[in-house]
């Protein structure tokens, strides 16, 4: 069973722990973590709460900035093992290629957490999993979409994030799902952004270029906001009204997302809440506790928000965390 497949399944299974409610003391201790880098504004607020969760609860956290490149965060956990950290915390890069190094932190006894991505690794070789449901994020953006075009033809242009990560392949996976059956609404173009904005502006012009200057473009599907942020650019630039004449579904809820909501550039934004270190500080207390064993899979909410939703109220409650 692969990771996408395991990870659709504990949706239905996992519940997320709530670091308010069920906090455990991991006080003193020495965590390090592997950080992706700082591709966009979501994984610099999950690194910015992941180090206020840590200092919150008295941890000691060693942070290592892998800056998108795989080798470097294998690098980064051997050095945790060498050093005896008490736990790793770890945001893949890609899904396969960690065997080796899981299995020497597992030697170390070191426990690994994995954070808002997913691994095809054996189970054995990690604590727990704390993640979205990356296909439900997708099939949300994708139902929304439905409900908003209707029999309207829509020919959609789809910007994919990092070749080979996890929530690329899922969050393509839960969309198609989503659109299926429903023959008016077509991906036409499909090219990884790479998570980043400045890539996202690029290939969206690419997109508008072989498009008709974007007359033969319904929507835009984003695997993350950031790319969004950059598509509305490149269609503002081509004379468009990014929400409007083209409409742009996102995923990640980021701050920047809200303001171009309320400005009317975007329509939709699936949540990804950037607080992935406080349950995986909460499994890990309590498995240092009495060896508790934590769900495999620990999943996290995939909320949709619309201009219904108050959009410039969130930007004010988001902005300071971080993106």
């Amino acid at each position: 069973m692969n990771i996408i497949t395991k990870l659709a399944l504990a949706a239905g299974l996992a519940t997320a722990l709530s670091s308010a409610t069920l906090a455990q003391d991991v006080s003193g201790k020495v965590i390090g973590f592997s950080q992706i880098g700082s591709e966009s504004g979501w994984r610099a607020a999950e690194t910015a709460v992941t180090r206020q969760e840590a200092e919150a609860r008295g941890v000691d956290l060693k942070f290592a900035d892998a800056q998108q490149k795989q080798e470097n965060q294998i690098k980064a956990i051997r050095g945790f093992i060498a050093q005896g950290v008490d736990a790793i915390l770890v945001a893949p890069v890609v899904a396969t290629g960690w065997d080796d190094v899981l299995s020497e932190a597992k030697e170390a006894e070191i426990p690994v957490v994995l954070l808002d991505r997913g691994v095809d690794a054996p189970e054995d070789l990690y604590l727990t999993s704390v993640a979205s449901d990356q296909v439900e994020e997708g099939r949300v953006a994708g139902q929304w979409l439905v409900d908003n075009v209707g029999d309207e033809d829509c020919n959609v242009v789809e910007l994919q994030g990092t070749v080979g990560s996890t929530p690329a392949i899922n969050r393509k996976k839960g969309f198609e799902e989503a659109i299926a059956g429903h023959d008016n609404i077509t991906i036409g173009q499909s090219q990884t952004g790479d998570f980043t904005r400045a890539k996202g502006k690029e290939v969206m012009e690419a997109f508008l270029k072989s498009s008709n200057n974007g007359a033969d473009i319904c929507a835009v599907y984003a695997h993350n906001d950031d790319m969004a942020v950059g598509a509305i650019q490149a269609i503002k630039d081509a004379g468009l009204k990014p929400g409007t004449d083209i409409k742009v579904v996102s995923i990640d809820a980021v701050p920047d997302i809200f303001q171009a909501i309320a400005a009317g550039e975007a329509n939709a934004t699936v949540e990804l809440t950037p607080n992935m270190a406080g349950p995986a500080f909460d499994a890990l207390g309590a498995y240092w506790a009495d060896g508790t064993e934590p769900e495999k899979f620990i999943i996290t909410e995939s909320k949709l928000y619309t201009a219904e939703n108050d959009p410039e109220g969130e930007y004010e409650r988001r902005k300071d965390l971080g993106y």
